[in-house]
């Protein structure tokens, strides 16, 4: 049974109907596909994203606050000297401030070791300090008499602890979603980009032309020519 004319057109306008992608592909710029590549490749060879650096920049503020705290405290108990060599040389477990200074001095060597140098992708590290932190932390509160030394021996282990868990939550929600998400958008324009080199080639550079060379039968059409212009006309 053949088939209707009119039948035909609706088959060929829907199958070009189907094909939007095309349309698609026409609209996609390469040069700013590339431009988006070059901004991402620049960021790769700086090594270390901008959010990475704040975490850095905050876990080394969270030393030097620690740092300054506990100076303070030595001053507030008689002059820096001789706080310094009881709490130091003569340390006491149940009354020195000093080991709360060593684990912010532990926490900065050892997050700026893995995200900074090493530059890790993973949260193992920043876990393993928290939970030394709290485990720490929560022994020497109910063990030590930090209470009856006054405010410091509420407001040492309380900053300490709020510090650390603060670098993880910065650490787990915003560092390592943040650059996942970049490096996704970095393969996906990659992609793109090449895909966009297939569709839209560029100009063929000087050494791509050529000039074919001059063919057999043309050359013979031009002798069997010549050979009919020279026979005598009888």
């Amino acid at each position: 049974m053949n088939r209707v004319p009119g039948d035909t057109d609706n088959a060929h306008s829907s199958s070009v109907e189907s094909c939007p992608s095309l349309r698609d592909v026409h609209s996609i710029n390469p040069a700013q596909l590339m431009a988006r590549i070059e901004s991402y490749e620049g960021r790769e060879k700086k090594g270390i994203s901008d959010v990475r650096r704040t975490f850095c920049l905050f876990v080394t503020f969270d030393l030097l606050f620690i740092t300054l705290l506990w100076i303070i405290e030595l001053n507030v108990k008689g002059g820096i000297e001789t706080t310094l060599e009881k709490e130091v040389l003569q340390y006491d477990y149940s009354s020195s401030y000093f080991d709360i200074f060593l684990l912010a001095v532990f926490r900065f060597k050892v997050l700026i070791l893995a995200y900074a140098m090493c530059r890790l992708r993973h949260w193992w590290a920043i876990a393993f300090t928290t939970a030394v932190t709290s485990a720490f932390l929560l022994a020497k509160v109910i063990i030590s008499q930090l209470f009856s030394q006054g405010a410091f021996g509420y407001v040492l282990p309380i900053i300490s602890f709020i510090l650390a868990w603060i670098e993880t939550w910065f650490l787990d929600f915003k560092v390592l979603p943040q650059e996942a998400e970049e490096e996704n958008r970095f393969l996906m324009a990659q992609d793109a980009s090449e895909r966009a080199a297939l569709l839209h080639p560029g100009v063929l550079s000087d050494g791509q032309f050529y000039s074919p060379p001059e063919s057999v039968a043309g050359s013979d059409e031009d002798s069997e020519e010549k050979q009919d212009s020279e026979k005598p006309v009888v």
